[in-house]
């Protein structure tokens, strides 16, 4: 992330759901030469197929029924900042070859104009999905917009195969939430950071994020116990 920085290539994420793609994201423009602009996130997958369109690129007054006033897009938002698009696989075909003209022309349309407005952004891309085999399965995602989203690739791995970061990052959320709800509690006891090392964490740092809040949420104590954590058993 440090090496590409600070340069405009186009970069997908890849990793499980949880793994911090959007962290990884903000950190690259964070250290980018954009980073007094503005990093703009979407998540493809929140929004309808028709919602999306205009999320994206924005539309004209009376573009369609609830049109009542024009309306920027993300790109727009992100003009000469970082564009953060999470769950790419699932944008539909017809908004993927729309993805594919703004990246190649530096411009976009907005829905109900033929007028194109120039966007200067930093692209970045993520999914939990398999791209390159959506492509070959005929087509499920385009090859020609793979290829320009994917000048560089950066694969998180599940926090399972990363097990050096599961108490730094448990201590961080412990500070947040100890803060957040003014509770005095000065860390994990030895058996609640060897439950947490010897769990699968099936959900990744999402899910450890929010075994954290609940266990301060629910400890009386100074440290965080198994008792707090609460963990579930591994499947057998």
């Amino acid at each position: 992330c440090r090496q590409i920085a600070d340069s405009d290539i186009n970069v997908l994420l890849l990793g499980e759901s949880g793994v911090g793609k959007e962290v990884a994201a903000k950190y690259i423009h964070d250290l980018s030469s954009r980073k007094a602009r503005h990093f703009i996130p979407v998540n493809c997958q929140v929004f309808g197929e028709g919602t999306l369109e205009s999320e994206l690129f924005g539309h004209e007054k009376g573009a369609f029924t609830g049109a009542n006033e024009k309306r920027i897009g993300r790109f727009e938002a992100a003009d000469h900042g970082t564009l953060f698009l999470d769950e790419i696989g699932n944008l539909p075909p017809h908004l993927q070859s729309k993805l594919l003209t703004a990246i190649q022309g530096g411009r976009i349309f907005r829905v109900g104009s033929n007028t194109p407005v120039a966007v200067d952004i930093r692209l970045i891309c993520a999914t939990n999905r398999d791209l390159f085999g959506m492509v070959a399965r005929g087509g499920e995602f385009r090859e020609d917009l793979l290829y320009r989203i994917n000048t560089i690739h950066i694969d998180l791995p599940p926090l399972r195969q990363r097990r050096e970061d599961i108490l730094p990052l448990a201590e961080m959320f412990l500070k947040r939430y100890a803060t957040k709800y003014n509770k005095p509690i000065e860390g994990f006891d030895q058996a609640a950071v060897r439950e947490m090392d010897e769990y699968p964490w099936a959900g990744n740092i999402r899910e450890l994020q929010h075994t954290v809040e609940k266990a301060v949420i629910m400890s009386d104590g100074r440290r965080i116990t198994p008792a707090t954590l609460l963990l579930r058993p591994a499947p057998a």
